[in-house]
């Protein structure tokens, strides 16, 4: 709890707040509608009391283009079902064109198979183009389903905008995803045409995928068409697959094409996220052209404050949302800076190598990555020209305390930090960066506009300084506007409204502090109970993590009849290091210290690795119900994990435990 406010480590600058966004946005409130607002703090309570005012003035400030008017911003309120802007059609990929110099850079791209190159706006026009003329010609339409196997370079984005313009749906997977995992995601929403590459290289290691490919085809009989990149090989030998057309063989059939967009109601699909999928199949989540377009017009420019000449870059893959967040970004005058590869390859300075040499101006990662480089000792900033970097986001997970410290130690006192908190379920972060607030250590800045985030106490009341259920209470556009497979709504409610119906309930810890800041403190479904204190895991690692000799870590809290229940720590050892009693010692040490005293793990393990979902997550609920006599395959989808193996200790580890 926030007791008082922790140290403040940057204040925006005169001339930021003079040139942000946010305070161009303000200024167009007071001259447009005559609304003026002394404090972001007084702006967001007006955007979340008055929705309507809120999100059709983001609809004028930005000059959204579509057919048809609407009477109201918000038919209905319902949470599901909110009705936003009906009557109005639109199209995400024509405004992402909108207004771009054709000689101007858009992307600027480098992976472990390409050096570091750029793509002009008139360049990913044409190739768009031809993309788009290429799918009709095979017979995609408005509402087919078009499905990526592809990692993060320009052509997934060309692919994926190609698809958005004829009113096509998407959704994507990396290519380390295994196929069973990527089968279990597609197969549902029956997909007309996959878009996939030959392999990769991650880590400086070669992965050939055509057999997954292969495996892929035969699963989906709905496909018409696969559409092949040579990605690891120039050449590759395509005979095992069926109906395969290469990428340039797709663009060279319409390379005189002209883009044209094809607008579609408010609500129509955009593209298809998933959950993890840790037990049971994923869930489909179907965001809509409208709902995305609004909310990331809002972000990329309110929030994330991108200018024209700014190079945006966030280390993601194409099946986390951050990457659909990043595409977004083409929204603005800004360029995206794409990576494909291992962060740790072939050092942990790779990613800040990246940053020098493509000019970056904002470079997003996750708290884990943070972390990872504050263990190794990287110094991004030793050797590095990095004057040009103004911002690093952060998100994944929290950023703890040490991290926002080491930030402003190797990157500069002056740089802006925003660590946000959001999630697939919405495709954005809706607590975060905000450019005219100041940054204290270990705090989200604010809420963002338009989200009525809450922290709720067990009886359903708003609370202050205190931690609580993350809620909101009020719709927001790019919320879900269906699963997939899901017709009467059942499995949508239930994930979001069960809770508490009528109000989102969103799954983490939050404080929203006095100041109007927040701090996540990570899942509520697997935060800790001891005597009656509640305390997210979060916390637990940050102690721990402390350690030298600790790398990862993994707590979870198994309830005992008659007992306070068991609270196992496992630890992930440095090289070299040693579980002995001294640093057990130190462990409960720590963990008394800046957790409670309640909350010193009963017993320390340690393990190979912590098991994680493919996009990072750690599997503190499936371990804890394998630790409770759950078969492991009924606790977690194998094909969601980047390392399976990861479970089996459990899965041995429960075998010995008493029933």
């Amino acid at each position: 709890m926030s007791a008082r406010a922790p140290e403040k480590l940057w204040d925006p600058p005169a001339e930021l707040v003079e040139r942000a966004r946010l305070t161009e946005y303000m200024r167009w409130l007071e001259g447009e509608q005559g609304l003026r607002f002394e404090s972001y703090d007084a702006l967001w309570r007006w955007s979340v009391d008055d929705l309507e005012g809120f999100w059709s003035s983001i609809w004028d400030f930005f000059g959204v283009e579509a057919d048809g008017g609407y009477e109201r911003a918000l038919g209905s309120r319902a949470m599901p079902g909110a009705e936003w802007f009906a009557g109005t059609s639109l199209n995400y990929a024509e405004h992402v064109f909108a207004g771009k110099d054709d000689g101007e850079t858009a992307i600027l791209h480098a992976s472990e198979l390409r050096d570091l190159a750029e793509l002009s706006w008139g360049g990913l026009r044409a190739q768009v183009a031809a993309a788009a003329a290429g799918l009709r010609a095979l017979g995609v339409e408005r509402g087919d389903r078009v499905v990526a196997y592809l990692p993060n370079i320009p052509e997934a984005i060309i692919a994926f905008l190609a698809s958005a313009s004829i009113g096509a749906i998407w959704s994507s997977c990396s290519p380390d995803f295994g196929p069973a995992s990527v089968i279990d995601r597609f197969a549902q929403i029956e997909p007309k045409v996959l878009f996939a590459v030959d392999g990769y290289r991650y880590g400086g290691k070669d992965f050939d995928r055509r057999e997954t490919l292969a495996e892929l085809q035969a699963a989906m009989p709905s496909m018409a068409g696969t559409i092949v990149l040579p990605y690891l090989d120039s050449d590759p030998d395509l005979s095992n697959l069926r109906d395969a057309i290469r990428w340039e063989e797709l663009l060279a059939s319409s390379e005189s094409a002209e883009l044209s967009f094809e607008r579609v109601p408010f609500d129509h699909p955009l593209w298809v996220l998933y959950s993890s999928g840790t037990t049971g199949l994923p869930k489909a989540i179907v965001q809509s052209q409208g709902g995305i377009l609004l909310e990331h017009l809002k972000k990329l420019h309110l929030h994330v404050d991108a200018h024209p000449g700014d190079r945006l870059f966030w280390f993601t893959t194409t099946g986390w949302m951050m990457w659909n967040f990043l595409v977004s970004c083409l929204l603005t005058k800004a360029a995206v800076v794409l990576y494909d590869g291992s962060p740790g390859h072939p050092d942990m300075g790779v990613l800040w190598d990246l940053a020098e040499r493509a000019g970056v101006t904002m470079f997003g990662t996750s708290a884990s990555y943070i972390a990872a480089c504050m263990k190794d000792g990287v110094e991004p900033g030793a050797g590095r020209d990095l004057s040009r970097l103004e911002a690093v986001g952060s998100t994944g997970s929290p950023l703890s305390p040490e991290g926002f410290d080491w930030i402003y130690e190797q990157i500069g006192a002056d740089t802006w930090l925003f660590s946000t908190s959001g999630g697939t379920d919405l495709c954005t972060a809706f607590v975060g960066g905000v450019a005219l607030l100041p940054v204290y250590r270990g705090e989200l800045q604010g809420r963002a506009l338009g989200a009525a985030v809450e922290a709720w106490d067990e009886d359903g009341n708003s609370v202050i300084d205190a931690v609580g259920e993350l809620v909101v209470t009020e719709p927001m556009p790019s919320m879900p506007v269906r699963f997939w497979g899901d017709p009467d709504g059942s499995r949508y409610r239930a994930s979001y409204f069960e809770h508490y119906p009528g109000v989102w309930r969103h799954g983490d810890w939050i404080e929203i502090t006095s100041r109007g800041t927040a701090v996540i403190y990570g899942r509520s479904d697997s935060t800790i109970n001891r005597s009656g204190i509640r305390m997210g895991t979060s916390e637990i690692y940050r102690a721990v993590l402390g350690l030298d000799q600790i790398v990862d870590a993994l707590v979870v809290d198994i309830p005992r009849p008659g007992t306070e229940g068991w609270m196992p720590l496992f630890v992930v050892l440095r090289e070299g290091a040693e579980l002995d009693e001294q640093l057990r010692v130190e462990i409960g040490r720590r963990v008394r210290s800046q957790c409670s005293p309640r909350h010193v793990p009963d017993e320390v393990f340690p393990i190979a690795e912590v098991p994680r979902t493919l996009s990072g997550k750690v599997l503190e609920v499936p371990v804890k119900r394998i630790l409770m006599g759950t078969p492991a395959e009924q606790a977690a989808s194998r094909d969601s994990l980047a390392n399976p193996a990861a479970l089996d200790y459990f899965s041995e580890m429960a075998a010995r435990l008493p029933s």
